[in-house]
């Protein structure tokens, strides 16, 4: 009769628990949530202003609106963000003061578009910075395409992932800024 006893008593104990502990749980997963959207909406309202270049290729640069799809973008992004044209290129520059999975390559966002990417490479300028750069159609229009990240060292990546790992890993500091440029062809 003990063992009876002692067994219920143990499993009344270990569900008292479970109860007591699961709203614990689902307080700090609120917790957390909350915190993290508090975080970003921290980042998003209270940008530092940026100063963008007003020259690229010894060309003037001029401000560009942002698309739509830029707009709902950067209301998200936790960081700034610059959409500028020298009459023949389009640069879209991004700046950022901490590691994001938001900085994300410039193919995911022209295959979000619809378009079809392909000679995708590596290419040195003429100034010696490393680029990674593609084609990208869509509707018989060609455009292509180059980007980079730089941190504030002038360290390049131009691979978001090694740039996101790099920078979480203290390898790499900010501001970083990524810089993309869209040439038609």
């Amino acid at each position: 009769m003990n063992f009876l006893t002692n067994r219920f008593v143990n499993r009344v104990l270990h569900k008292t628990l479970w109860a007591a502990l699961l709203p614990l749980c689902v307080l700090w997963g609120i917790a957390q949530a909350v915190a993290e959207h508090a975080a970003v909406q921290a980042t998003t309202q209270s940008r530092p202003s940026v100063e963008w270049p007003t020259e690229w290729q010894g060309n003037p640069l001029r401000p560009l609106a942002l698309s739509e799809v830029e707009q709902r973008f950067a209301s998200h992004f936790p960081g700034t963000l610059a959409r500028l044209t020298d009459g023949r290129q389009v640069l879209v520059l991004r700046q950022v003061n901490q590691p994001t999975r938001m900085l994300h390559p410039a193919t995911d966002c022209y295959r979000g578009l619809g378009y079809h990417i392909h000679h995708e490479q590596l290419e040195v300028q003429a100034d010696q910075t490393r680029w990674r750069c593609f084609v990208a159609e869509r509707g018989g229009r060609a455009v292509r395409v180059c980007e980079r990240i730089e941190d504030a060292r002038g360290q390049g990546f131009t691979d978001a992932s090694a740039w996101y790992w790099a920078s979480v890993a203290g390898q790499s500091s900010g501001p970083w800024r990524a810089m993309t440029v869209a040439t038609p062809l």
